[in-house]
């Protein structure tokens, strides 16, 4: 049985809340999805402001034992305080966003006293929870709280807990920098005036892996991977390192002798060295993890090259 008998997702009808509406059910919970404006055909949700809430919305909030926002983030923001003033003392919020600083600061101001965990996968909710890492940010511990990190294990998650300022540190680096590299390479794809076709047929392994995550990218929302840049306030840190490291090598291998780069940049590759010694640098950057990662981009292109064959067969 669920650890939590009565549940509502404010945003059960996206793809992120129903990953976590049909855990919930999975598990047994009574779990009420909440729109704004739910999608054409929808019988199963109740139209509802949380922000603003209804004498319906409002009783199965104060019913509930969860109340999960998977929702963005300014209208999260601005229902913490209806929200936490009719939820029980001892149910649990919890939300989605993929910014925590602004809710932790949210929910100091209005209810520092209430359970509360941020849940961020770190995966499209398509390729199924099953072995991924769900970051989980505490605001206010409690046995709601570890409850439903045991549901999202159950469903075959990984949650790893981070404070709210590691969050987004991190996430600046795996989501805003990882985006702003895929994004911008087929960008400069598009300058060159390649013909993408005749780099599929000729490329190496490495550069295949960058057209597949390319495409990725491209088959999601933009206003998603938008927002994920704009929302979070140590992307546009991030994506000036990247275009800094870009200028630092650029004048490393001879682009523009006339700018060498500035060795008192710690975030810049020294100019008066050599390419080994950049090789050096982000050797010890990677640590332990080197050898784990070499491993692992052995085993991808292997599946690559096994995907290949296939093709051929299919041919």
């Amino acid at each position: 049985m669920s650890g939590f008998p009565r549940s509502v997702v404010v945003g059960g009808s996206g793809a992120v809340g129903g990953m976590f509406a049909g855990l919930l059910r999975e598990s047994g919970s009574r779990t009420l999805v909440v729109d704004l404006v739910p999608p054409p055909g929808r019988q199963d949700c109740l139209v509802g402001d949380v922000t603003a809430p209804g004498p319906e919305l409002a009783a199965a909030v104060r019913d509930a034992d969860l109340v999960l926002l998977a929702v963005h983030e300014d209208v999260a923001l601005k229902a913490v305080a209806p929200l936490t003033r009719l939820m029980r003392p001892d149910a649990l919020l919890a939300d989605t966003l993929s910014v925590r600083t602004g809710m932790a600061a949210e929910l100091a101001a209005h209810a520092p006293g209430v359970q509360h965990v941020g849940l961020n996968p770190m995966f499209a909710p398509a390729a199924g929870m099953a072995g991924r890492p769900v970051a989980a940010v505490v605001t206010g511990d409690g046995p709601g709280v570890e409850a439903l990190l045991r549901l999202v294990e159950g469903g075959g998650g990984r949650p790893v807990r981070l404070t709210a300022e590691e969050h987004d540190r991190t996430t600046a680096a795996t989501q805003a920098l990882t985006h702003a590299v895929i994004l911008s390479f087929g960008l400069a794809l598009a300058r060159l005036g390649v013909d993408v076709r005749a780099l599929a047929a000729t490329a190496p392994p490495p550069h295949q892996v960058l057209l597949a995550l390319l495409a990725r990218v491209l088959g999601g929302s933009p206003e998603v991977y938008g927002d994920i840049q704009r929302s979070n306030p140590r992307a546009a840190p991030a994506r000036r390192a990247l275009a800094e490291a870009l200028r630092s090598f650029a004048s490393l291998v001879g682009d523009d002798p006339a700018r060498p780069g500035d060795p008192g940049d710690p975030g810049g590759v020294d100019g008066a060295g050599e390419l080994d010694g950049v090789f050096e640098e982000l050797r010890r950057l990677m640590g332990p993890e080197l050898a784990a990662g070499q491993d692992h981009c052995q085993e991808l292109f292997r599946t690559l090259h096994r995907t290949d064959d296939e093709g051929e067969k299919d041919r």
